[in-house]
């Protein structure tokens, strides 16, 4: 068996534990062993080695050597190369710091964008997060946390504006978002806040890794009609699409691939009942214009 190349040095922890765990389900699955088995030479659960080989849980350097011997893997640069992911795989993200704002569920989506290649999203009421503005973030984050401090409303609103750092990196993902006209309307915030966060978008959509499409009122109901979604691709070709859901209190990672195509066929739709990306900049001034006029 090939060893896995151990590139750490660019790729990020989650992607590094999505990377191990499905080596070592190839590895368990080779040997035909069970996910209880695995489990119990760990001293754990069948379903312990479900979400490690899912990526789901940070790794311990004891169960994964004690696996690897499991699966005969007795090879020392092969080893020290697995057990190197793990140890990479667990440290610890930008985000961890601001754990006291953010929910468990959204950590892990984090982690999956900040590793993307491409990130194609779908919204029906807000503008994309990693488009939004300072004032128009405060506005979303005061909607859906009424009660929300001062200080944790700053700190939400800077994970905001870290994460929309990954779009100014040299290696940056491609963004492709369509939006629908009635986020583009719907004043969150008051006029003036989304005279601001329109122009925002004036200014990204001339940006070469990042094209927008807007749905108009004119095209009716569409294939994506059940709410917004977000497909996530990454550089690594063993790495499965992933599809995100957002919901009130948790989250849904979709990654089998009848689920995966499904969505991915919505998206396609919506994107041709979109209006073209050519005419994105004119549409958002007009709009700005009904808004009170633009500096852009």
């Amino acid at each position: 068996m090939t060893p896995v190349q151990d590139d750490g040095v660019t790729a990020g922890p989650t992607v590094l534990r999505i990377r191990l765990g499905a080596q070592l389900r190839r590895l368990r699955e080779s040997k035909r062993i069970g996910r209880d088995e695995a489990g119990y030479e760990i001293r754990a659960s069948g379903s312990k080695i479900s979400r490690m080989e899912l990526g789901r849980v940070s790794f311990k350097q004891r169960d994964i050597a004690d696996l690897l011997t499991l699966y005969g893997v007795t090879d020392p640069q092969e080893r020290e190369t697995l057990l190197t992911m793990a140890r990479q795989a667990n440290t610890p993200s930008w985000w961890q710091e601001f754990n006291d704002v953010l929910a468990p569920w959204f950590q892990s989506y984090l982690g999956l964008e900040s590793a993307a290649s491409l990130i194609r999203t779908y919204e029906v009421q807000f503008v994309p997060g990693l488009l939004q503005t300072a004032e128009y973030a405060q506005a979303v984050i005061t909607l859906g946390h009424p009660d929300v401090s001062e200080e944790q409303l700053r700190r939400r609103i800077e994970v905001r504006r870290a994460r929309q750092a990954i779009l100014n990196h040299p290696d940056a993902p491609q963004l492709w978002a369509v939006i629908d006209e009635a986020a583009l309307r719907r004043p969150i915030g008051g006029a003036a806040v989304m005279r601001l966060q329109l122009e925002a978008l004036i200014k990204a959509s001339i940006q070469p890794n990042v094209r927008l499409q807007v749905i108009p009122f004119t095209s009716g109901g569409h294939a994506a009609a059940g709410g917004p979604f977000t497909i996530l691709r990454f550089p690594e070709p063993e790495l499965p699409d992933v599809v995100y859901l957002e919901q009130l209190t948790s989250a849904l990672y979709l990654d089998k691939r009848d689920d995966v195509e499904q969505y991915t066929t919505a998206m396609e739709h919506v994107c041709i009942e979109a209006e073209p990306p050519h005419r994105t900049e004119d549409i958002l001034r007009q709009i700005v214009q009904e808004f009170g006029g633009s500096r852009v």
